[in-house]
C-alpha cells in the first residue's frame, strides 16, 4: 500500500519536471523583457538562468533559500549562529526579488555570498547546482522549487526545509496536489516549523510524524544596519521631539497613521510621524494624503526640520536607521488583508511595537509578543494615540526576557543542522 502514493509521487514530479524542461527556451526572452521593465536587475538577471557571477568560496558552504525581503532578512541570525559554531563555514542565500537583493547586501552576514535563485527548469538547477556544490541546502519558509529539490536530493545534498510557515489558504492549495508535495517532503532530512498549525499542516500533507516545532528565526536576527552619523545628523535636523513610524505601511495602515497623526497636531504635541512605505513607488498617492501637514520627501533630498510633522521616507533600505530614531512603531500591513510584517525588527533597534488586528502572517509572533506585553494592539486611532503616551522601555523590558526564552530553540536548530552538513 506505501508504494502506490510513492510510485506516483516520482510520476508527478517527474511531469513537473517535464513541464518545466519545455518552457526553457522562452525564459531567458520572459527575464529580458522583465529587466527592460526594471523588474530584474540590470547586471545580475542571468544569475536566474543558473549562470554564477561569483566564485565558489573554497571548503564547505552552507546554501540557504528564501524568496523575498523578510524572508531573507530572518536567515541573518541563523547564519550567526551556525558561523559562531563553525566559523570556517561559508555560506550562500538566494531569494527571488530586487529588494530582497538590495537590502540583504547592505546586511551581509559573514563569510555570506547573495544569488538569485534560478528558475526551476532541469538545465538551469544543473548549472546552479554544478557550479555551488553546496554541503547542506536549507530552504525557509514554504516557497520550495520542486525541480530544484528533486536535482539536490539527486546528488546526495542534505536538505532541510525550516522556518515552516505555513497558512491555511496556502495548506488548501498545497492539499489539491498532496501527491506532489508528500513526495517533495519526503526529501527533506529535517523539517522545523514556527508554530504547531503549520506543523500540523505540513505532517498531514508529508505524512511524516517527525515533524519539529522550532519556533521563528525573526528573533534571532542582527539589528538592521544603520550608521550613527546619520542618526545623529537626522535627529539633530528635527530637535528635542518624541518620533514615531508607520514602517513597512500600506495605504489603509497610512490612513489611521494620518488620521492619529492629525490629532496629536491639534492636541498641540510635537511628534515627527516618519512613513515609511512597504512599496516606496506610491509616493505619489501617499502625499496627496498629506495636505494640511507640514512634509518633506526623503527622495527628493528633502530634510525634515523642528517643524515638519510628516517625514515620507521613500526609499529602500532604510529602515534600520527610521528604527533606531523613533520611540514607536506602528507595523504595517496590520489593517489590511497584508496581514502584517516583522515586528523583530523594531524591538532590536529599541523601538516599541504597536499594530493592528491583522497579523496572520506573524500569529504567532505577535501572540508571544503581546503574552510578554512587548506589542501593543492598536484597533482604533483613540488606541493608537493612547499608545504613543506609553513609554516605550515597558515594550523592550518584555521583548528582552522573551528573546531569552527563544534563544534554546535556535541553538538545539543550528545543532541539528550542523550534523547534516555534508563531510
Amino acid at each position: 500500500m506505501t508504494l502506490r502514493p510513492n510510485l506516483f509521487g516520482r510520476i508527478s514530479l517527474a511531469m513537473y519536471q517535464g513541464a518545466t524542461a519545455l518552457i526553457t527556451p522562452i525564459l531567458p526572452w520572459h527575464l529580458k523583457r522583465r529587466k527592460n521593465n526594471a523588474k530584474e536587475h540590470p547586471k545580475r538577471w542571468r544569475e536566474k538562468l543558473g549562470h554564477a557571477c561569483q566564485p565558489r568560496p573554497q571548503g564547505q558552504l552552507v546554501w540557504i533559500n528564501a524568496v523575498g525581503l523578510g524572508e531573507v532578512m530572518a536567515l541573518r541570525g541563523l547564519i550567526a549562529a551556525l558561523h559562531a559554531a563553525r566559523p570556517e563555514l561559508h555560506f550562500l542565500v538566494t531569494s527571488s526579488t530586487l529588494a530582497s537583493a538590495e537590502t540583504f547586501e547592505k546586511n551581509l552576514p559573514p563569510r555570506t555570498l547573495h544569488q538569485f535563485l534560478p528558475l526551476d527548469t532541469p538545465l538551469y538547477n544543473r548549472r546552479f547546482l554544478d557550479h555551488w556544490r553546496p554541503d547542506l541546502a536549507l530552504w525557509s519558509e514554504q516557497d520550495i522549487w520542486p525541480g530544484l529539490v528533486v536535482e539536490t536530493a539527486r546528488r546526495r545534498i542534505p536538505q532541510a526545509l525550516i522556518n515552516l510557515r505555513m497558512a491555511p489558504s496556502s495548506f488548501r492549495r498545497k492539499r489539491m496536489a498532496r501527491i506532489l508535495f508528500r513526495a517533495l517532503y519526503q526529501k527533506f532530512d529535517l523539517i522545523s516549523a514556527q508554530e504547531a498549525q503549520s506543523a500540523a499542516a505540513v505532517a498531514e500533507l508529508s505524512q511524516r510524524q517527525d515533524i519539529q516545532i522550532g519556533g521563528s528565526l525573526k528573533p534571532h536576527c542582527p539589528p538592521l544596519a544603520y550608521t550613527s552619523a546619520a542618526k545623529q545628523a537626522f535627529l539633530e535636523q528635527i530637535g528635542e521631539r518624541p518620533i514615531w513610524l508607520a514602517a513597512s505601511c500600506h495605504a489603509a495602515d497610512e490612513d489611521i497613521a494620518l488620521q492619529v497623526q492629525r490629532q496629536v497636531v491639534e492636541q498641540g504635541g510635537s511628534h515627527l510621524l516618519i512613513l515609511a512605505p512597504r512599496f516606496p513607488d506610491r509616493r505619489k498617492e501617499i502625499l496627496a494624503k498629506l495636505s494640511g501637514l507640514r512634509h518633506a520627501q526623503r527622495s527628493q533630498g528633502e530634510a525634515p526640520d523642528t517643524q515638519t510633522q510628516v517625514y515620507l521616507a521613500d526609499t529602500f533600505s532604510e529602515m534600520g536607521l527610521w528604527y533606531a530614531c523613533s520611540d514607536h512603531a506602528l507595523i504595517g500591513g496590520s489593517f489590511c488583508a497584508v496581514e502584517g510584517h516583522n515586528p523583530w525588527e523594531a524591538l532590536q533597534l529599541g523601538c516599541a511595537v504597536m499594530h493592528g488586528p491583522r497579523v496572520a502572517n506573524f500569529a504567532a509572533d505577535y501572540a508571544a509578543l503581546n503574552a510578554a506585553q512587548a506589542a501593543t494592539l492598536t484597533l482604533r486611532p483613540e488606541d493608537l494615540y493612547a499608545a504613543l503616551q506609553v513609554p516605550a522601555a515597558r515594550g523592550l523590558e518584555g521583548f528582552e526576557r522573551l528573546q531569552t526564552d527563544c534563544q534554546a530553540k535556535l541553538d538545539d536548530l543550528t545543532g541539528q543542522l550542523l550534523e547534516r552538513i555534508r563531510p
